[in-house]
């Protein structure tokens, strides 16, 4: 590869990083992007042109690790090849799974050379250099420094490439301890970034274009700040304030516990325009054995009140869900007691899951495993459902307008494609507007998980959906086992 210049003066080199999981991952993976360019580093989206590979790892899938060691195969026969050109390839694990396996990682993989943790991503420039010395790095202690303030930030330029919508972690961590998870091992405690360090990321966001901020946490509501006199305020008041930027016309968080949603952020939704209708409110059962088993501290009770409360603020509000089926200890009647809340709630997505042990939780030593026949046929039951719930709510707009934040061109050259504000993907004229513009169109048909505003041309072959539109409009049937 023929070396360039860049602005700082040192050879240009090219990262590849791939990104499993979660919002926050892709968060990471362009903040850790931002951090690299200073290094003389632009992204590349061929690997075999990589002299840098980062995967970032999500470990809430069962075997997660098992499938990066696999990728790291592959990668290990690319960074040979080149080695074999007379040209370096390092390789990184980071995120979760970095966490959680860093030093068996180095042990088992020669060909990664750091491993860096979620909570260290600032140091990844230093820990490059110290692998390029020789040294296989391993970076997953708890920061003590905020990695924020140590990070670079976006410029315009990149900020645009990236398009009018936009991720903003505001908090990381969690201190829940579910039974079945394991982020509070691998994100550390719940951290709410600095007021001021959000509201001026987001305006520099609004201020290159962007149009929507969804607004990332392990437990987003569980943001908060003290001000100077003392006083506590949790997220309600902080999308209250980014209301108020010039230019980001909507808002959104992901992902809400039902403990931490006070009447503060109930009542932004009542009184924001710019917040949108529709809340990912996960509740993982329906029983309230199951409930307590898990550690969820609620009851199906107080779901279905906080649900009511939240309608009666804002009538028009959407809701998905997470689901857990097959929980160790989980009945024929605890399962009936799901489907109960789903009809009761009515969802207009959800994610679905079989239970599946994490080593190092408490769920996996406990008794009752349910058989996984069960727990297929259980899923199956569950996502039906769900699909049903889904294709009702997609259908009830055929006939009504909808305001459309435009997103990108469509596949055609009349084409545009958008979102609703209920993140459904929308297909509308060319004619209607560019991108950025929120514009009104009525919705003539539907496909699946995507909405045809009248005069738009059909099509069997849509563009990708997003990560993000995947993320919250699909009713995602994934099984991790």
């Amino acid at each position: 590869m023929s070396e360039t210049l860049v602005e700082s003066g040192t050879a240009e080199r090219k990262v590849f990083i791939k990104t499993y999981g979660c919002q926050m991952n892709v968060y990471d993976s362009q903040r850790m992007g931002d951090a690299l360019r200073g290094e003389g580093y632009r992204e590349t989206d061929a690997i075999e042109e990589a002299d840098l590979v980062l995967l970032n790892t999500c470990h809430i899938r069962e075997k997660a690790a098992e499938k990066i060691y696999s990728e790291l195969g592959r990668i290990r026969v690319l960074k040979a090849e080149r080695a074999s050109q007379g040209r370096e390839m390092q390789v990184g694990v980071t995120g979760c799974v970095a966490q959680a396996e860093g030093a068996e990682i180095i042990a088992r993989a020669p060909v990664v050379d750091l491993v860096i943790g979620p909570q260290t991503y600032h140091r990844l420039p230093d820990a490059l250099r110290r692998a390029r010395a020789g040294e296989r790095v391993v970076e997953t202690d708890y920061a003590v420094e905020d990695k924020f303030e140590h990070l670079p930030d976006a410029s315009e330029r990149q900020i645009r490439t990236r398009g009018v919508t936009a991720f903003l972690t505001v908090q990381e961590g969690c201190d829940k301890f579910c039974t079945f998870c394991v982020v509070p091992y691998t994100r550390g405690a719940e951290v709410s970034r600095p007021r001021e360090a959000v509201l001026a990321e987001a305006r520099r966001l609004a201020e290159a274009g962007v149009r929507e901020v969804t607004l990332l946490g392990q437990n987003v509501n569980a943001w908060e700040h003290t001000d100077a006199a003392g006083r506590r305020h949790g997220l309600g008041s902080l999308l209250r304030e980014l209301a108020e930027i010039p230019g980001l016309a909507r808002l959104r968080y992901t992902t809400s516990h039902p403990r931490d949603m006070g009447d503060d952020l109930v009542e932004a939704h009542r009184d924001l325009r710019a917040l949108m209708p529709y809340l990912h409110l996960p509740v993982q059962s329906g029983s309230d054995a199951i409930l307590k088993a898990m550690n969820r501290r609620h009851k199906a009770a107080d779901y279905h009140r906080l649900v009511e409360r939240i309608r009666q603020a804002r009538p028009d509000i959407a809701l998905s869900g997470d689901f857990i089926v097959g929980f160790p200890g989980e009945s024929e009647a605890d399962f009936e007691a799901t489907l109960a809340l789903v009809r009761e709630v009515g969802y207009a997505a959800a994610y679905t899951f079989k239970y599946s042990p994490r080593p190092g939780t408490p769920g996996a030593a406990m008794d009752g495993h349910v058989p996984e026949p069960v727990k297929t046929e259980r899923l199956e039951r569950l996502q039906a459902l769900i699909r049903e719930q889904q294709t009702a709510f997609q259908a009830s707009f055929v006939g009504r307008d909808t305001e459309v934040l435009i997103e990108k061109p469509g596949r055609h050259a009349n084409q545009r494609i958008g979102r609703s504000p209920y993140l459904l993907p929308v297909v509308i004229p060319a004619s209607a507007g560019e991108v950025g513009d929120i514009v009104t169109v009525r919705i003539g048909d539907t496909r699946p998980n995507s909405l045809m505003a009248v005069g738009a041309e059909p099509s069997d072959n849509l563009p990708p959906l997003s990560r993000a539109m995947r993320f919250e409009t699909a009713t995602l049937a994934r099984t991790i086992a």
